[in-house]
């Protein structure tokens, strides 16, 4: 399983991000959006290496308040649906 997310993120664009949040009703800035794109394209394979460490806390400075708050249902919901694949 973990080659199949290695080989989607590797091809994973900016507008597919942004069209996922857009679905969730997120309005990502151009900051924001280039924020999230960097950090998944760097952080993916720590992230899944140990998920429960993560913190999302830690990030909140790089978005809205209104996006953080969306954000962060989104990553529970998420990480309760898929906990056990991590």
């Amino acid at each position: 399983m973990y080659n199949i997310i290695e080989r989607y993120i590797k091809k994973m664009t900016k507008e597919d991000i942004n069209n996922f949040a857009l679905n969730k009703n997120i309005i990502l800035s151009n900051e924001e959006l280039d924020f999230t794109y960097d950090f998944v394209k760097k952080n993916y394979q720590s992230f899944f290496a140990n998920p429960k460490v993560f913190n999302i806390n830690r990030y909140q400075d790089h978005y809205s308040k209104e996006n953080f708050s969306k954000i962060t249902k989104v990553y529970q919901e998420y990480s309760q649906k898929y906990a056990n694949y991590l």
